[in-house]
């Protein structure tokens, strides 16, 4: 009788505390994406003018193949340049092994489209959105940035700035078919209520600072 009833208090216990994690993820999207919407921008002529652009790194392929997260982003960067809606782009991405450079691959693909290097500033230290975003105001001293990546992953991007009190707006990138998606679009889901908890909770900071840097 006995190890029923603990069985089940146990079984109760688990329940609840299932119960609690879906609540909370939902609640954290539920505010990441209402808090942001009239900062997400999906069409380029509504999209505000500012001085520098970010794109968030992604991995260049996928399984041997293009990853069309990082094309599309590559794509959405160079026609807010070429349509005068940044005039500098920093490309945040991760580094951290010799053959690995995703600002490396980025630059590389903006020039092949036309933006010269000059408007062009690498970021090796985003290792992840948080990292990039907050780098981008303490060391690169914007505060004032249009995010460049796709929508749900701008949600929280923009989310992360607007608790910095940075003037951030994003464009979204195309998004790719589900055969590609289907797996960030639900890491996203969890990283949402991430975000939320290293910024209210866990009072989270970059890997790396470091020097300033200046952006002409």
């Amino acid at each position: 009788m006995f190890k029923k009833i603990l069985k089940s208090k146990i079984l109760k216990w688990v329940a609840g505390i299932v119960l609690f994690l879906i609540i909370l993820s939902w609640w954290c999207n539920h505010l990441v994406i209402s808090s942001t919407r009239s900062q997400v921008y999906s069409n380029i002529d509504s999209v505000p003018f500012r001085k520098v652009g970010i794109i968030l790194g992604t991995n260049k392929s996928w399984h041997g193949e293009e990853n069309p997260f990082f094309k599309y982003r590559i794509d959405a960067a160079v026609a807010l340049f070429k349509a005068g809606k940044i005039k500098h782009i920093i490309v945040s991405g991760d580094n951290h092994l010799s053959y690995y450079d995703e600002s490396k691959d980025m630059e590389k693909e903006l020039v092949k489209a036309g933006v010269p290097d000059s408007c062009i500033t690498p970021d090796y230290a985003g290792f992840r959105t948080f990292d990039s975003m907050v780098r981008c105001l303490l060391v690169f001293g914007q505060d004032s940035v249009t995010v460049i990546s796709q929508e749900a992953h701008n949600e929280r991007a923009v989310y992360i700035a607007n608790y910095y009190k940075m003037h951030a707006v994003a464009f979204n990138a195309r998004n790719p078919s589900a055969r590609f998606s289907l797996y960030t679009n639900i890491r996203e889901y969890f990283a949402k209520c991430k975000a939320v908890i290293d910024l209210y909770i866990l009072h989270a900071s970059p890997h790396f600072l470091g020097p300033k840097v200046k952006i002409s």
